[in-house]
């Protein structure tokens, strides 16, 4: 079953903070862009949050956080995690790549590591995951979108655990990957080509993606379940990167590219060190990053659109100030 959310982070509350007592939870990956806004607002709202990273230094700017401890493990090692997990009353899989990083796979990350989470939760009576996939998971497309279908089919196979799942669209917010690397790119010089022009998205914010989690903690209503999480509307990326270039105030050429050339273009840098974009990734775009179905009413959560964020974070100082007075005084 797929459920569309549309969510509103701005206004909504935390049914589970106010229903629940607070829970001991352990978030994996949870030092990227969507765990950060995570783990801020869990440590708000008074759970006691263990962080799993590969690497604690990129964790450095959540250890001050209320609740907080960053830990980082061999997955792998005989015991380590059941020690690491034994006590605590959920885990959230958040870990995931765009990219293989030398040994690092997409079978790695998205599967071996998934079912190596379920194995510890299982072994000291962890009955609760949640678990971040990918809309089009398990389309044989691309890599990527393969092996997050496996990762989701592990994690809903294991009968006494209680899952849902999450599958966003773009997922944006002040530092976020996507528009804010297109605005750096806006701001070069020359003319800007576009891989990819007609990729369509329905860009969700960051905050509501945490309240579609934040929600489903304790709501029994969403066991076993898996959530499209999309914005409330559809854009092309050509659309996206020409708003983008509105917030910026900048007049930019931009060469948007039909897929054919699209595909050329993506082969020929895959000769550089530092790839931008992939085949894979290109594969993956051609899919809609959107859904049609209907809001899920569980969750609790409406959306809010690109236009009432992104000025916000990407227009000048003076509508960041702006905007600021106007959130002030609606609150």
């Amino acid at each position: 079953m797929v459920v569309n959310i549309m969510t509103n982070a701005s206004h909504n509350t935390s049914i589970f903070a106010l229903s629940k007592k607070s829970k001991k939870i352990c978030v994996i990956g949870g030092s990227g862009f969507v765990g950060t806004a995570l783990i801020n607002r869990l440590s708000r709202e008074k759970h006691q949050v263990k962080v799993f990273t590969r690497r604690k230094e990129r964790a450095k700017h959540l250890r001050m956080l209320p609740g907080v401890t960053i830990c980082s493990v061999d997955y792998y090692a005989a015991k380590v995690l059941e020690r690491q997990f034994d006590g605590y009353d959920i885990i959230i899989n958040l870990a995931g790549i765009l990219n293989p990083q030398g040994a690092i796979s997409f079978k790695q990350v998205h599967l071996v590591l998934t079912q190596r989470l379920l194995e510890a939760a299982s072994a000291v009576g962890i009955t609760r995951f949640i678990h971040m996939s990918a809309l089009n998971a398990g389309d044989k497309a691309s890599d990527y979108l393969m092996s997050k279908g496996h990762g989701q089919e592990a994690v809903h196979k294991i009968a006494k655990m209680k899952v849902t799942t999450f599958c966003p669209s773009i997922i944006y917010g002040k530092n976020d990957q996507f528009f804010n690397r297109f605005a750096t790119l806006i701001q070069l010089p020359g003319i800007m080509p576009l891989i990819g022009a007609k990729a369509r998205f329905a860009p969700i914010y960051v905050e509501d993606v945490v309240s579609a989690i934040i929600n489903s903690l304790g709501n029994h209503e969403t066991y076993g379940n898996n959530y499209a999480l999309c914005g409330p509307k559809v854009y092309t990326l050509h659309e996206l990167v020409n708003y983008t270039a509105k917030m910026l105030e900048q007049q930019k050429t931009i060469f948007p590219m039909n897929w054919l050339l699209s595909g050329l273009f993506t082969r020929l840098l895959s000769i550089l060190p530092i790839k931008p974009i992939t085949v894979d990734n290109l594969r993956s775009m051609k899919l809609p990053s959107f859904s049609e179905h209907p809001i899920a009413k569980e969750l609790g959560v409406t959306p809010v659109s690109i236009e009432s964020v992104l000025p916000w974070y990407l227009g000048s100082n003076e509508k960041n100030l702006l905007n600021d007075r106007y959130r002030d005084i609606a609150q």
